[in-house]
């Protein structure tokens, strides 16, 4: 088809910033390393906090040194663009909740309901519903209003959905049957924001190229992926191992071994009872895995809340930053020169 179309081929050909690309990588690096260990080292620990300070302490260099660049890595000025910038913090947010939700709805199904890996592949689907539909209608409301009211409106609805889904988690015997409507609405309300956001984002960049613009957003969304799955594992864990010791203390499971079954949950990914096999009677090995599986809905929801609030901050940027109204022009930074792009739509 690209043959057949034969698009324009404009070039421009520049060195590639290769100090750039060191620094973000180790600065990125070195962040999400510290949070990630957190749960490992202990916050107490010196590495954890010199991880995150040095990433942090590099970003800020990568920052101030493509800032100075004829040919950077990124060119940072179009963070000076208010709607640009308030659309990345939105795409960090939602990303922040969006991905991570993969990864703990599927555990949370197979160790607190019980299900198998296929069908957790059914359980996140439910959420995909809400998610589908909803991305056709906040393409509408891109084309016609602008990103701002589909992001409002797709924030709420997101915020009021993952909290009522983290409400229902602990009702392990009603299950699906009580968090399908809430996994919909949660689903909606990111289906409505991630196309207009991200369009809006490319049309605001000043005189940026459809695919300099993608790669800034693409990076702060990955950036906020691995930060959303370094930081709410390690709350995942602790509050896990918490909620396992105060479960488990109740059948007199001394703390080290109600410890060895909440790492061994977390690590293999699954709801295998089998971890207390060495630990407890047959009598008793029932009742306390159903006390693990309410330990780990528990410990989930705190997640699901977390995820909540980075939603109901998505709208609160979303109200501060982006602009109201149908993209009609695009920003040019007169320093870049005449080059320009026309503005794209919920298609492009």
């Amino acid at each position: 088809m690209i043959w057949k179309s034969k698009p324009e081929d404009k070039k421009s050909p520049q060195p590639l910033d290769f100090r750039g690309a060191v620094l973000i990588a180790l600065g990125m690096g070195l962040a999400i390393l510290g949070f990630q260990q957190s749960a490992t080292w202990g916050w107490t620990d010196p590495l954890t906090w010199g991880s995150i300070a040095a990433g942090l302490a590099i970003l800020v260099e990568f920052f101030a040194f493509e800032a100075k660049q004829k040919f950077p890595l990124m060119r940072v000025q179009i963070f000076r663009e208010r709607a640009f910038l308030g659309d990345c913090l939105v795409l960090f947010f939602m990303s922040l909740a969006f991905v991570p939700l993969f990864f703990f709805a599927s555990m949370y199904s197979q160790i607190s309901l019980g299900w198998s890996a296929s069908e957790a592949g059914i359980y996140l689907l439910v959420f995909f519903g809400g998610f589908g539909i909803a991305s056709q209608w906040g393409g509408r409301i891109l084309d016609s209003k602008g990103a701002k009211p589909a992001v409002l409106i797709g924030s709420a609805l997101a915020t009021v959905g993952f909290y009522l889904w983290a409400q229902q988690m602990t009702d392990l015997d009603g299950g699906l049957g009580g968090q399908w409507i809430y996994m919909v609405m949660a689903g909606a309300g990111v289906g409505l924001i991630l196309g207009p956001v991200s369009t809006d984002a490319v049309n605001r960049a000043p005189n940026t190229s459809y695919g300099e613009a993608t790669g800034i957003t693409q990076t702060v969304r990955n950036f906020a992926v691995a930060f959303g799955l370094a930081v709410l594992g390690t709350i995942l864990t602790t509050q896990n191992k918490l909620n396992i010791e105060d479960k488990l203390g109740a059948f007199k499971v001394p703390k080290s071994q109600a410890d060895e079954v909440a790492v061994s949950l977390t690590q293999s990914g699954g709801g295998d009872s089998s971890s207390m096999g060495a630990h407890v009677s047959k009598a008793q090995e029932l009742d306390l895995f159903h006390a693990v599986q309410s330990a780990f809905a528990h410990s989930t929801q705190t997640i699901f809340y977390i995820l909540a609030g980075a939603m109901a901050v998505c709208y609160i940027v979303a109200h501060i930053f982006m602009v109201r109204g149908k993209m009609v022009e695009v920003f040019e930074d007169p320093a870049d020169g005449p080059d320009s792009q026309p503005p794209a739509d919920s298609q492009s």
